[in-house]
């Protein structure tokens, strides 16, 4: 992620009133968060996380926090989940959710599918870069917790899967 696609990043965080906003790609953490009285405010950790292409860090005046990341993503509402023991597959990044992998194509999953671990689940558009979401366990599609065309935070979640 360059300077640009970091900057337009910020912008489309303001622009939908999104108040924190939390990254992880490769070895880094990106934590953004706005506040009425401080600026937006990247905080970056290298930690190792992922395989993902790495950001850049934002060259312009930020308030940068002291306090360490959470190690759990933000606090969203519990999905609808009838039944104890299901696994919820929550969305890595910031973007728009995609059910399938152009329109008109059918759906990558659909309630009732058997999923494998690594199975490309949907796919979420972030900064014009499509980011396919794989399942990380096997098991049964119980239900998709999003529409396709939403918009998703970070931590929000997409499926809930019965584990085998």
């Amino acid at each position: 992620m360059n300077q640009k696609e970091l900057k337009e990043l910020i912008e489309f965080l303001i622009d939908k009133d999104i108040s924190e906003f939390e990254l992880e790609r490769g070895d880094v953490k990106v934590r953004i968060k706005r506040g009425a009285d401080q600026q937006v405010a990247p905080i970056i950790q290298h930690i190792p996380v992922s395989n993902h292409p790495a950001p850049a860090a934002h060259p312009g005046p930020v308030a940068v926090s002291s306090t360490p990341l959470p190690a759990h993503p933000p606090a969203t509402p519990a999905p609808p989940a009838a039944e104890e023991g299901l696994h919820i597959v929550k969305s890595p990044i910031v973007g728009t959710f995609y059910e399938s992998p152009s329109p008109g194509s059918p759906p990558f999953v659909k309630a009732g599918d058997t999923i494998e671990t690594g199975q490309v689940l949907c796919i979420i558009e972030a900064m014009k870069l499509m980011n396919e979401i794989e399942s990380d366990i096997s098991g049964e599609l119980v239900k998709r917790l999003v529409n396709n065309s939403q918009p998703v935070e970070y931590g929000q979640p997409l499926f809930a899967i019965r584990p085998r």
